[in-house]
């Protein structure tokens, strides 16, 4: 039982731990390089993040710059931040290519806001699946005759108060980044 519910936690926590990596992934009006994890350049044919391919920093609130360490890449990271569709255009001045993030309108805030309620649902959903998973590993002990009646209510009692707390921390999760993407 006890196996049942450390793999339990751990599967919670990996949740946790993609939420907050597709929160990081979200512009929130400040240049954050984590906008860049998801895009891939075809660099001689192999799909390469652009983080292997350049030195990517912030030197300012509103600024990204990309300096690739070969040159030749400028044009394929050009085109990829491009295809990437992260809604910012990359301004290439043949060395280094810079990215300037615009104020956030109202409107698109209140869709960032929607988009990051939605990651929250779609992360407790999974909270929920892995709890249904680990309700029926404990109901199948039961059924085989290795853990008693009393057992199964303690393990389901341990499983829901673990769902609820990590419920709780996705909702905390979800309402700072909010605030965060509110906040002009």
């Amino acid at each position: 039982m006890k196996k049942t519910i450390d793999d339990m936690k751990a599967k919670m926590e990996k949740t946790l731990d993609v939420l907050a990596d597709e929160f990081k992934t979200l512009r929130a009006g400040r240049a954050n390089p984590a906008v860049l994890n998801k895009v891939s350049v075809d660099y001689y044919g192999v799909p390469t993040p652009v983080n292997q391919l350049a030195a990517v920093s912030s030197p300012d609130a509103r600024t990204l710059m990309v300096q690739p360490w070969d040159t030749s890449t400028l044009k394929a990271i050009e085109r990829a931040i491009n295809a990437a569709d992260i809604g910012i255009n990359p301004q290439n001045d043949g060395k280094v290519i810079r990215l300037v993030f615009p104020a956030l309108t109202e409107e698109r805030r209140k869709e960032l806001a929607k988009e990051v309620h939605g990651m929250g649902e779609n992360s407790k959903v999974a909270i929920r699946s892995i709890r249904r998973d680990a309700v029926d590993k404990l109901k199948a002990l039961k059924k085989n005759s290795e853990i008693t009646e009393d057992d199964l209510k303690q393990g389901e009692k341990k499983i829901q108060d673990l769902t609820d707390k990590y419920c709780k921390q996705i909702d905390a999760m979800s309402t700072d980044k909010t605030q965060e993407i509110m906040e002009i």
